[in-house]
């Protein structure tokens, strides 16, 4: 990636594409990405980092949606299920399936309700047993032949499952199981996506901490929120993009109406190594008894993340997760696993984000679609460019969504579609080797070529996929380590200052590394990470202390982390 430097001095000079993207989340970025294959250059511009608005706030789940079948969106569940499985199969570095486990308390429960609801006759949640749940599964099944290379659903007996997870309830009749995936870094996933565009479309630009201002005329004001420098350009089209922001972004157009009705979810990381083990691979999906579906699983050695809250928000800033909120994920852990008791002491980190969903007004959130649309504005007299504004969507369909609208400005640019990125590998994804003995050997070889050890080259694998080459060797070549972190280098970090577009501290501990969700940061070790930040950024000493101190704050007041 060129320098956020660089760019900001194309910006300043007039040089820049005239196709204009406000949002650097997944479905903007996604947007970027698929425009580049096509060889049409966009300006991406996000008033934070990247990926650093809901796109940093999901439960970490590549999904079909099961509970989207009970609401009768069996289409938006088809499309999900093939992203899923290409997902799988084009960044399998970061995204990889996983076991679900439904638990279920009753046989019977919903069966006369399934049906209505998967015709969408009626949108109200309810309970559910395991023959209403096992003829959803077998619709999951179905609908997710495409691309599939996980198995399918089956049905376990409370004694199997209870012999494997003792703390399951005594009441729970059976379990679904069924296979899903996970992403372990979905923000690397974004800076990925940014890379690979400007690799293959060098005119394309994506500048974060860049805010889009008014609309005065034919000119859009965009504002470097680090200096206060600001920039004028004129756009040919504007992709809004701004996620739960889209209708502030409106507003700035010179657009009445409301867009979007979100709904906050929040999660919470914690530490509890006797559950980490009980629960294992699988991650647990259970209803509520006010018919929310909730989760948790293991990320890796003892830190569990759980979640969701489905609170209604009109605020997009509302970021912080609540004591109600903790209270309420706490108690509906209760009846699923009933002798596991969690504390706020267990809570290694803890965050929120507001989904952008359309605006309804459906009784129960849970009910609100996922779906996604795109609402085309053509110029006028007063915008002499047309506008297309993304409204909803979720992290699983990013691609076809981004599909969609890029089809849209083919059309209006008059040009045909080149390239179809189902079949182009993400990042660190590309070449690289299923996992399984291929996997194993070319990390043996990667550990040959650089004189790092296996599992060194494993864990550097397992984060970047075939581009952890770059970083075994700058490592092989610096083999420095720092005295307060553990998991990352002074070589690891440099390189992502170097080549991700680090502009804050903040970016490097909640975006670019796992640090901060692992709640495995302390205060020295931040002092470490301004250190090699500040050589390779040219930060002063003042700049330095101050991402600290600022960095610290964010983390103990929005993150919940105790930070020594």
């Amino acid at each position: 990636m060129r320098s956020r430097d660089e760019l900001l001095a194309r910006l300043r000079s007039g040089n820049h594409p005239e196709a204009v993207i406000i949002g650097g989340g997944i479905n903007g970025v996604g947007v970027f990405r698929d425009l580049a294959a096509q060889g049409i250059a966009c300006l991406l511009v996000e008033k934070g980092d990247f990926s650093s608005g809901t796109s940093a706030a999901p439960s970490r789940l590549i999904h079909g949606g099961l509970r989207y079948l009970e609401t009768g969106e069996a289409s938006l569940v088809r499309e999900s299920l093939t992203e899923r499985n290409l997902l799988l199969k084009n960044a399998s570095h970061v995204v990889r399936p996983m076991p679900c486990w439904v638990p279920l308390r009753s046989w019977m429960g919903g069966t006369l309700m399934a049906i209505p609801r998967f015709l969408g006759l009626t949108r109200k949640p309810g309970r559910k047993g395991a023959v209403a749940v096992k003829i959803g599964l077998l619709c999951y099944d179905l609908f997710g032949k495409a691309y599939r290379s996980m198995p399918n659903h089956r049905m376990i007996s409370r004694a199997e499952a209870r012999a494997q997870i003792p703390a399951l309830a005594s009441n729970i009749r059976a379990i679904g199981e069924y296979y899903d995936a996970r992403i372990t870094h979905p923000e690397r996933l974004v800076a990925e996506l940014i890379a690979d565009s400007e690799s293959d479309c060098p005119a394309s630009m994506a500048l974060p901490y860049v805010k889009a201002g008014a609309l005065q005329g034919e000119t859009l004001t965009l504002t470097d929120t680090q200096s206060g420098e600001n920039f004028a350009v004129k756009p040919k089209l504007v992709i809004n993009a701004a996620g739960a922001w889209v209708d502030g972004v409106q507003s700035e157009l010179g657009f009445t109406g409301r867009l979007m009705g979100g709904t906050k979810g929040s999660h919470l990381v914690i530490r509890h190594a006797a559950l980490a083990q009980q629960i294992g691979d699988r991650f647990l999906y259970y209803e509520t008894d006010d018919h929310r579906a909730c989760l948790i699983y293991c990320i890796g050695g003892d830190r569990l993340i759980m979640g969701t809250t489905d609170l209604r928000s009109d605020n997009p800033e509302d970021k912080d997760c609540s004591e109600d909120e903790i209270d309420y994920m706490f108690k509906v852990l209760e009846p699923i696993l009933p002798d596991v008791k969690l504390s706020r002491s267990d809570i290694v980190f803890a965050y929120a984000g507001v989904r952008p969903l359309p605006y309804q007004d459906a009784a129960a959130t849970g009910a609100i679609s996922r779906d996604h649309k795109m609402i085309s504005q053509p110029a006028s007299g007063n915008r002499p460019f047309p506008v297309l504004t993304l409204v909803g969507g979720k992290w699983t369909t990013y691609r076809a969504f981004a599909e969609h609208v890029s089809d849209t400005v083919l059309k209006l640019f008059g040009q045909a579609r080149k390239a179809d990125t189902r079949a182009i590998g993400i990042g660190g994804g590309k070449d690289f080797p299923p996992a399984g003995a291929a996997r194993e050997e070319w990390i043996a070889s990667l550990a040959r070529s650089t004189g790092l050890d296996a599992p060194r080259c494993a864990d550097l694998a397992s984060r970047y996929g075939t581009a952890a080459t770059a970083f075994a060797k700058a490592e092989a070549a610096s083999p420095m380590r720092y005295e307060h972190i553990a998991a990352y280098t002074p070589a690891e970090i440099a390189l992502i200052c170097q080549n991700e577009r680090v502009t804050r501290l903040e970016d490097i501990v909640l975006r670019r590394t796992l640090l901060g969700f692992e709640g495995s940061v302390s205060m020295a070790g931040l002092q470490e990470l301004a250190g090699t930040a500040a050589a390779v950024l040219g930060w002063t000493e003042a700049t330095r202390n101050s991402e600290v101190e600022d960095c610290a704050g964010l983390l103990r007041q929005r993150h919940r982390m105790t930070i020594d």
